[in-house]
């Protein structure tokens, strides 16, 4: 027997899951709110979460991972009384078992419970795969998901695609598979992209024999035949020349190459990783990217997030880095201020980690055998953006910081809160939508909503992507 628990405000809709559940031997419990909902998964040991997007208390998408991640662990599906493509990938994309409207026939719906519940039923009740993440650190939300994303890669052959920033941590999260697969033992051989030399790439990646060309004085094993046994990670994979992307796919395919010169092809048995900071669905369209390529590198994606999306890691990080970095040297150890800590938390870091850590060998050499950093070891540059930041510049035009005219009566209460509201929250979306880049997954990410939300609000506020 399992525990289905319901998250709906329609109490007419609870009834009847709650009778469809009940007729099949399993127990139901609904709740009308979001917080109630909450309260019973994580006192409850549920195994199906059925839960509404539109809930009078917040949104059921926005709640998703919490619920996921509740001490039972439920499986969950997303109801919605209206379609929603956007809504229906941030769900699944965020771990929901299915995503149905209210609309479906009672038998659509019994079918997908029961799925669900029989999923759940054949799971191997068993701990958490233990990760090394040596060098990954941070407990945040966004760092935490990656790393779930990452288990999911541990068991699996098949091809990585680690997208972020520069400076996110990207290589780092590659050699974290190859260190979580089998091949642990075996080579991670790293090819990076961007430095290829355009007349040597094929030689660099296939190897050559002797005589193949003008210089080829002696055979070379290409990085194909380096990585057998154990990974090739290929950094920035979109900078790869298109004109090399169809002779990789077949690499790709077959895992067989052919030396420069040679009349013989070779085999290599490796794992593909790459990383990239472009989008390559957009170099797709644009024809700059095969898409039978991205294909075959995205079988798991892993989406590592920006440092301004998980500040509260950046404690953690500098605290890391600083010990690392002291040992490294052989300097005097040293702690962190209360102000040192508060400039390091109150800048954006467009170079993300890396900038960080380069911030805290700065600030290293800066206090040399003093044994507290304090702001004034940072480099001046960044402490000017985040005193900039910081500085509350006076209103040049006073009468559109308020949504009335003092010159008329006062305005109601609610109509002037309405107002005030609405001034907010279009200020918000256009600072969201600047510092996010334009990109609407970081942007939900930062905000902490669905994407469904997102293009609602910003439709009401008639604000458009840039």
């Amino acid at each position: 027997m399992s525990l289905v628990v319901i998250i709906d405000d329609d109490r007419s809709v609870c009834g009847v899951l709650e009778q469809l559940i009940r007729q099949h031997g399993h127990t139901a419990v609904s709740a009308q709110s979001l917080a109630d909902g909450l309260a019973l998964v994580e006192n409850r040991p549920a195994d199906l979460v059925l839960l509404d997007v539109k809930l009078p208390d917040g949104s059921g998408l926005e709640q998703l991972h919490r619920i996921s991640q509740s001490p039972a662990k439920p499986e969950v599906i997303i109801m919605t009384g209206h379609g929603d493509p956007d809504g229906a990938e941030f769900a699944i994309h965020n771990g929901a078992w299915d995503y149905i409207e209210k609309s479906a026939s009672p038998k659509a719906m019994t079918l997908r419970l029961l799925r669900a519940l029989e999923y759940r039923a054949g799971k191997q009740p068993a701990a958490a795969p233990a990760i090394d993440r040596r060098g990954i650190v941070g407990e945040s939300q966004p760092l935490t998901h990656a790393l779930d994303q990452l288990a999911h890669t541990m068991y699996s052959d098949a091809g990585v695609l680690i997208t972020g920033d520069t400076g996110t941590g990207k290589e780092l999260f590659a050699r974290a598979v190859h260190r979580n697969s089998p091949r642990k033992d075996a080579s991670f051989v790293v090819v990076d992209c961007a430095a290829l030399p355009h007349h040597l790439v094929e030689s660099m990646l296939f190897g050559h024999v002797k005589g193949a060309f003008t210089g080829a004085d002696a055979p070379r094993e290409g990085l194909v035949a380096q990585a057998d046994g154990g990974t090739l990670f290929l950094d920035e994979i979109g900078e790869m020349p298109l004109s090399l992307q169809k002779a990789f796919l077949r690499v790709l395919e077959s895992r067989c190459f052919r030396p420069i010169g040679s009349k013989e092809e070779r085999r290599s048995n490796f794992r593909i990783v790459a990383s990239t900071n472009r989008d390559l669905d957009e170099m797709v369209r644009k024809g700059r990217f095969r898409q039978d390529l991205l294909y075959r590198l995205r079988t798991f994606h892993l989406h590592l997030p920006a440092l301004r999306q998980r500040r509260q890691d950046i404690p953690l990080l500098a605290e890391y880095h600083l010990q690392r970095l002291s040992r490294l040297y052989g300097g005097t150890p040293k702690e962190m201020s209360a102000d040192f800590l508060e400039v390091l938390a109150g800048h954006d870091w467009p170079g993300n980690v890396r900038e960080l850590v380069n911030t805290m060998d700065s600030a290293l050499s800066a206090a040399r055998d003093e044994t507290v950093l304090y702001s004034c070891h940072l480099p001046p540059t960044l402490r000017t953006k985040v005193a900039c930041r910081q500085i509350t510049k006076p209103c040049a035009r006073p009468a559109e910081a308020t949504p009335f005219d003092a010159a008329r009566p006062l305005p109601p209460l609610q109509a002037f809160r309405d107002k005030m509201i609405e001034m907010a929250e279009t200020q918000y979306l256009n600072t969201l939508l600047k510092d996010s880049g334009g990109s609407m997954s970081n942007a939900c990410t930062m905000a902490g909503i669905s994407r469904s939300r997102l293009y609602e609000l910003m439709k009401k506020h008639a604000i458009t992507a840039r």
